[in-house]
């Protein structure tokens, strides 16, 4: 499995996890169509927030990295936010 967390601080990120929060249930449905989706967690932080996506592979990663950025750049633009903070890698360990 792969992992990847994107850390979204500064000016407009409480906002962003906001408008994630009002529209969960379709950022759920473009998350549970990314192939070899196995989890997604969204978490606030006191700067802003984190997300968590896990797939099966690499590949899935990647493709929920541009279906997060086209949303948020269709949907959050507004906010003037900065790019996140992407760190990806290897899974070792999935508990749920």
């Amino acid at each position: 499995m792969h992992a990847v967390t994107r850390s979204y601080i500064g000016t407009g990120a409480s906002e962003l996890f906001n408008l994630i929060e009002q529209r969960r249930s379709e950022v759920e449905a473009l998350l549970r169509g990314v192939t070899g989706f196995v989890s997604y967690a969204a978490f606030r932080t006191p700067d802003g927030g984190v997300t968590v996506t896990v797939c099966e592979d690499k590949a899935g990663t990647d493709e929920s990295i541009g279906i997060a950025r086209d949303w948020v750049a269709q949907n959050a633009s507004d906010l003037a936010t900065e790019p996140p903070l992407v760190a990806e890698g290897h899974v070792i360990v999935h508990l749920t």
